[in-house]
């Protein structure tokens, strides 16, 4: 007799556990404090005399956002010209976490030129030659010619590798433009060029 007890009693009962594990996961939780009032409800959208107030306390309590980077305007405007028949080369300084490996596929891929980058299939390089050109590349990035100079290369160990890279490739006395994503708290991206550019 026991036994068919035990049959038909753990069924519902892991049944009901299962629902309060999931009810626990999926239902919306507010601990204690942390969720914010929201104003009553008030006929055609006219605030309620009293919402004011309770708006701006539940505003003051949330954590706000500051921005870590905090770049001018103008820096983030800039014009910079690029010659990609002349000498100008495009340095990408690939940061993790910020998107780069999206924009720097897309650098190779997605951008209508003269010459389109060659890219083989079932290859991550590729080779982006300039127009009417064979050797000379104008994009130094991961997609383009590897990791010539170490995995996530920073700005420094760029700045140093990339003459040298450049001249083991053929084509040396280029002027580099060095640009990157970087991303605030907010996560917006900001794609960033750098006025250092240097002639060799």
């Amino acid at each position: 007799m026991d036994e068919r007890l035990h049959k038909w009693l753990l069924p519902p009962l892991l049944t009901l556990l299962f629902v309060l594990i999931m009810y626990q996961y999926v239902s919306p939780s507010c601990p204690g404090a942390a969720c914010p009032r929201r104003p009553p409800a008030t006929h055609r959208g006219a605030p309620a005399r009293g919402a004011q107030q309770p708006q701006e306390e539940g505003a003051a309590a949330l954590p706000r956002l500051v921005p870590k980077f905090l770049f001018a305007r103008a820096e983030l405007c800039r014009r910079v010209q690029f010659d990609m028949r002349g000498r100008d080369v495009i340095v990408f300084l690939h940061i993790q976490k910020t998107g780069g490996t999206t924009f720097g596929r897309h650098l190779v891929r997605n951008i209508r030129l003269e010459q389109p980058c060659y890219c083989r299939a079932g290859q991550k390089k590729c080779t982006c030659h300039r127009p009417g050109g064979d050797k000379d590349t104008w994009l130094f990035s991961r997609f383009s010619t590897g990791w010539s100079c170490g995995l996530h290369a920073d700005w420094t160990e760029l700045t140093s590798c990339v003459p040298a890279a450049m001249e083991r490739r053929g084509c040396p006395g280029n002027r580099t433009l060095r640009k990157c994503l970087q991303r605030d708290g907010d996560s917006e991206e900001t794609l960033m060029d750098f006025p250092e550019s240097e002639k060799r």
